[in-house]
């Protein structure tokens, strides 16, 4: 039986990496008070550490007009629009609206101008005008950010590429219940769907983008 890690692998086939592209958006992926309050149905101290970091991200986004986009679930009472999604984990019936557990968590809550998705299964781009949304305003790179990153953070990097958007987790801003599945999605994203990058990593690159857009014409900076 081989030795070798999932690392040495992949090694060749499946590390290539997508870069940042010209225009970048925030996705926050359902940072509900499910999973931010002690003995909620989704409750995962991951995610209360993610949300720490996301703050950090949205004062930086926010200050150069990087659009953020939320998403949350929301269900009818009957659960009949969850369909079998519901039917495989039932305590997603408990978010229906008005419920404060599927309210936002108030750290990482929407501004009155932020848009926000109101969505039925794992994927951001499942059912919502998310795709459309993006591509009007010209955005190729979404900076994904929420929970869970085995569940809804990383269908929502599959399809983001399969929609033709260079999707990029920030690594200290998604958050799972356990470290096996969290770190086992951020491999398989990082491996075949998007670029998993540091938070710091993010922010220099933002800086940097706003340093050459504020550059005269002409200047070295200016793109």
């Amino acid at each position: 039986m081989s030795q070798e890690s999932a690392e040495e692998n992949y090694r060749g086939v499946f590390n290539n990496r997508l870069g940042f592209g010209r225009r970048l958006a925030v996705i926050a992926i359902d940072f509900v008070r499910s999973y931010t309050t002690p003995g909620a149905p989704f409750y995962a101290e991951g995610v209360v550490r993610a949300v720490a970091q996301t703050e950090v991200l949205f004062a930086q986004a926010r200050r150069l007009g990087v659009p953020i986009l939320h998403t949350r679930p929301i269900y009818h009472p009957s659960g009949r629009d969850g369909g079998l999604f519901v039917q495989k984990v039932p305590a997603l019936r408990a978010m229906v609206r008005g419920e404060p557990l599927a309210e936002f968590d108030p750290a990482v809550a929407p501004l009155a101008d932020e848009i926000v998705f109101e969505k039925a299964y794992p994927s951001s781009f499942f059912g919502t005008a998310l795709a459309p949304t993006l591509t009007a305003q010209g955005i190729d790179t979404v900076i994904l950010v929420g929970c869970s990153t085995s569940g809804c953070v990383r269908a929502t990097a599959v399809d983001a590429l399969q929609y033709g958007f260079r999707p990029i987790v920030a690594r200290e801003c998604v958050g799972d219940r356990h470290p096996g599945p969290h770190d086992a999605a951020l491999f398989d994203i990082d491996a075949k769907y998007g670029d998993v990058e540091g938070l710091a990593t993010i922010l220099a690159f933002l800086t940097t983008t706003e340093r050459e857009d504020s550059a005269p014409s002409g200047s070295p900076g200016n793109r």
